[in-house]
């Protein structure tokens, strides 16, 4: 393996999260390649929105201009697939590339899970959107839907009727309760029972929604919660992190890992994050990286330098061990962002498998760890 397959820091994922943690690295004149398959999240969509200076911007023109930026700081970009990472950090591309780093930042975002009606998948990021945060104002005041599915639909419903009076509530599938029928009438939602055959396209635009009994209702654009789920690459299991129940990585406010050496930023570890927060998670968790690998270096500088004088010392650990991660932690007090509750990693995974005893003690407190 040559000099130029050794890294500081490998981030896996060329997305908002990914390539800001890149900018950052690379304004720290670390050595960073950034790996993408090139599939991002929010390719079937026209426009982001909610980014400040960046509102209506095609996201395929912010991943090119931050691209653009990060190669300015000598960063580079990788087009492939990683496979798999080793012990020590040997990251394994499809390509037959191989490279190492000191450490790992995943940035690998979220897939998501849609229902099985013909016409959503192809709707999807156009007129059959997610987030009314992202689509809600160009579609204001126009006759909406939202998709009765996975739990949480009906508080989708009362989310959408934020930006129209006139919005559908369509239960297909969805075990609708009778406290959430008399809030979703109280603010004026109709309710559709009955099986959704299909999403009814003119022209390339959404006209309406077809029931399975051939009742179709007219719909300009139609919202629908989807499931988040992680990517089924295998990366963060085999790198023996630890996972929350539905398989997403548990991590600290910086986006640290309970492995020492692997960060994780964005949709990996927060599936609801919008662009400009995944943005940021990437920055924070590059910031926290740096740290570590500044420590990293101190320590093998003092351990040289006592070498040199002839005194006896420990070596530093590097990103096999975890001398340089705790201490870190130790010594700021960084607690976990898992749950949202403020709790060290440690604490998050008591927490965990607490959780799966009993449900009445999820709100136990406990205390993050000096």
């Amino acid at each position: 393996m040559s000099r130029s397959d050794d890294y500081d820091v490998v981030v896996v994922g060329g997305g908002a999260a990914g390539l800001s943690a890149a900018l950052v690295l690379g304004r720290a004149r670390r050595r960073v390649a950034v790996i993408d398959a090139g599939a991002p999240r929010n390719a079937p969509a026209a426009r982001m929105q909610g980014f400040l200076s960046r509102d209506g911007m095609p996201p395929a023109d912010l991943l090119a201009e931050g691209r653009d930026e990060v190669t300015g700081y000598g960063v580079e970009l990788v087009s492939d697939e990683v496979l798999g990472i080793d012990p020590g950090f040997v990251v394994h591309l499809d390509a037959g590339r191989t490279v190492t780093a000191r450490r790992i930042l995943m940035a690998t975002g979220v897939r998501d899970e849609l229902p099985d009606v013909p016409g959503v998948r192809q709707r999807w990021g156009k007129d059959l959107l997610h987030c009314p945060y992202c689509h809600g104002w160009e579609v204001r005041d126009q006759s909406l839907g939202v998709l009765g599915a996975l739990p949480g639909s009906a508080q989708h419903a009362l989310l959408v009727r934020q930006w129209s009076d006139d919005v559908v509530f369509f239960v297909h599938t969805y075990d609708l309760m009778p406290a959430e029928q008399r809030q979703l009438e109280a603010r004026g939602i109709r309710i559709v029972s009955g099986e959704i055959a299909r999403l009814v396209v003119e022209d390339d635009r959404l006209t309406g929604v077809e029931l399975a009994d051939g009742r179709v209702v007219a719909r300009t654009a139609v919202f629908v919660r989807p499931g988040n789920l992680p990517h089924d690459d295998g990366l963060l299991g085999g790198l023996a992190c630890e996972l929350n129940e539905a398989g997403f990585p548990l991590v600290d406010a910086t986006g640290r890992t309970s492995v020492p050496g692997v960060w994780a930023a964005g949709n990996v570890t927060d599936p609801r994050a919008q662009v400009i927060t995944s943005a940021g998670a990437g920055s924070a968790a590059a910031i926290a990286v740096n740290a570590d690998l500044v420590q990293e270096d101190v320590e093998r500088a003092v351990f040289d330098l006592d070498a040199l004088a002839g005194g006896s010392t420990t070596p530093h650990t590097g990103a096999s061990g975890s001398s340089a991660s705790e201490r870190m932690e130790e010594s700021t007090g960084v607690t976990a962002r898992g749950g949202g509750q403020g709790r060290s990693i440690s604490s998050l995974r008591a927490r965990t498998r607490h959780t799966r005893s009993t449900e009445s003690q999820r709100r136990d407190q406990s205390q993050p760890r000096k």
